[in-house]
């Protein structure tokens, strides 16, 4: 069974957050629901790509970079994402081209259809392996846009292919409210559905993004217009508290009951008593508000780092607290000096990213975090500028840098991974994908996983000089994560401080509403330990008072 999931009127709707919602609630219904994302974008996948432009990029097991919003499927529905979760315009044209230059097509000419749509559609069954019930493809873009035609054609071959009963069309779209005129307005959806009959598709169900609750009047005007029953126009309006409300809306809507009956599927019963009372936790949490300080360089755009806000939010709910973020551009701090604006942090988080700019400004937030006892992580460049700014400070190395940022260091206590070396192609050639990591007994690693043996996503060229390895425990950072066979360092800890890890590799793409990652979930707790040490009444010094009466 497929379920083909479009949109239409604008972009960033939550087609995403939409698709995983509707697969969390088919899963708890005892099905086995696969997931992907089909791009209209002609880069081959996300990872060269600014994340101005895309936001984050995620990484699966297998090492593929793709679209977050695979972060999105994995973290609501549980199900591991793979290279077949996301193709790309890209992925599929460097196919076809390929296959044409190897003689492939036989002298034919080569056309957008059938061989891009056929192309498209293998990328569709390759999902199709036995392993799930229900497929659900999530379609990039607008209706309308020139980039998601060949992908649109391609859908709609699909469904003629597999049959009415065995595939389903949902767009979700735009009700916009004109405040000007009171007036909640149906005519963008009528027109997006216009521009899916011309191509052939006829939605089975409309998903209508709102800021207002629909009006009876306004469900009957796009049933009418856009040829779907009543029952089957659901209302998506913007939740209070968090995107985690979602799959609750829809379920008070019997949006998956409605599905499944399109797909001749048994309807069983919905278990999600474990997903309410996370919901309830996050609501209203029994401690208060921890500041966690994010240091990086793409602040502006919270897409940038969307993995790691989840995951503090994670950590938020199993210590029953809210997680308040502060948004720090690591430049500010250089022009401005970082006690403005770390002072407030119960916990210090210096994420990753690529380039010099904002360099220093993370180091002098890691400095800030290690000299006050503020609780910090570093992930991935995060670990890295950890290290550099303890190599600096406290091994007294002044000079000492990521070759990555100079090439010239006398120190170079991170540099080029050997494996990298001679590597000049951009797009996929990094370390990507899941790696076995070794802890250390007695680290507060060991404790947080409890496991001697992990496995974690990376994304880097760059790492630790094992060179320095010894240097450094010596002055009190240890290297207490490595791979088997020890030439990489995966985690460093100071244990003469209150809490600072730092990990080469990416915790926050493993993390889910249900079971926060270990190192987000202990670095929460710690930020709430700080910060009821703060809170706690000082005892005054001198001459003690005598008990009253």
């Amino acid at each position: 069974k497929h379920i083909f999931v479009t949109g239409g009127v604008v972009s960033s709707l939550g087609k995403g957050i939409t698709t995983a919602s509707l697969a969390f609630l088919l899963s708890r219904r005892g099905y086995r629901v696969g997931l992907q994302k089909l791009d209209p974008y002609i880069n081959v996948d996300p990872g060269t790509m600014s994340p101005y432009q895309h936001g984050e990029v995620y990484v699966t097991d297998d090492g593929s970079e793709t679209d977050l919003d695979l972060g999105h499927y994995e973290r609501f529905a549980g199900v591991p994402c793979r290279k077949a979760s996301n193709y790309t315009t890209g992925s599929i044209y460097s196919a076809v081209i390929a296959r044409e230059r190897q003689g492939g097509y036989l002298g034919k000419t080569v056309q957008v259809i059938p061989h891009i749509t056929d192309e498209i559609k293998a990328g569709i069954r390759s999902m199709d392996t036995g392993e799930f019930d229900i497929i659900i493809t999530e379609i990039g873009g607008t209706a309308g846009d020139i980039e998601s035609l060949p992908f649109l054609e391609a859908i709609r071959q699909f469904r003629q292919e597999i049959g009415r009963q065995n595939g389903l069309f949902i767009h979700l779209t735009l009700l916009p409210y004109i405040k000007a005129a009171g007036e909640m307005k149906t005519k963008p959806s009528q027109q997006s559905v216009g521009i899916l009959r011309e191509i052939g598709i006829i939605p089975d169900i409309l998903v209508c993004r709102c800021e207002r609750p629909m009006l009876k009047e306004h469900r009957d005007k796009l049933a009418l217009f856009c040829n779907v029953n009543p029952e089957l126009v659901f209302e998506e309006c913007d939740v209070k508290h968090s995107i985690y409300e979602v799959p609750l809306d829809l379920a008070k809507q019997d949006a998956d009951i409605y599905v499944l009956e399109l797909l001749n599927l048994h309807v069983g019963t919905l278990k999600m008593d474990d997903w309410k009372k996370m919901v309830r936790t996050f609501i209203a949490p029994d401690h208060g508000t921890v500041k966690i300080a994010v240091v990086g360089k793409y602040m502006s755009l919270r897409d940038a780092y969307k993995s790691i806000f989840e995951s503090l939010t994670h950590g938020g709910i199993d210590n029953s607290v809210r997680v308040e973020v502060l948004y720090v551009e690591a430049e500010d701090i250089e022009k401005d000096g970082v006690e403005r604006y770390l002072k407030e942090a119960d916990g210090v988080l210096v994420p990753g990213g690529f380039g010099s700019r904002g360099i220093e400004g993370k180091i002098e937030a890691i400095r800030y975090a290690r000299e006050n006892g503020i609780p910090f992580l570093g992930i991935c460049l995060g670990m890295q500028c950890a290290v550099v700014e303890y190599s600096r400070n406290v091994l007294g190395l002044k000079k000492a840098n990521s070759s990555e940022f100079d090439a010239k260091s006398p120190d170079p206590v991170i540099h080029l991974m050997e494996e990298q070396k001679g590597i000049e192609d951009k797009g996929g050639t990094m370390r990507l994908g899941a790696y076995p990591c070794d802890l250390a007994e007695q680290s507060k690693a060991r404790q947080l996983y409890s496991a001697a043996k992990i496995s974690e996503r990376h994304r880097h060229r760059y790492e630790f000089n094992i060179a320095y390895l010894e240097k450094l425990a010596e002055k009190g950072m240890d290297a207490v994560g490595l791979s088997p066979s020890g030439e990489l360092v995966e985690i460093v800890e100071v244990p003469s401080h209150p809490w600072f890890v730092a990990c080469q590799f990416h915790p926050e793409f493993k993390s889910t509403p249900l079971s926060s990652h270990p190192l987000f979930r202990g670095f929460v707790g710690a930020a709430l330990v700080h910060l009821e040490g703060a809170q706690a009444p000082k005892k005054k010094a001198g001459k003690a008072e005598s008990p009253a009466g």
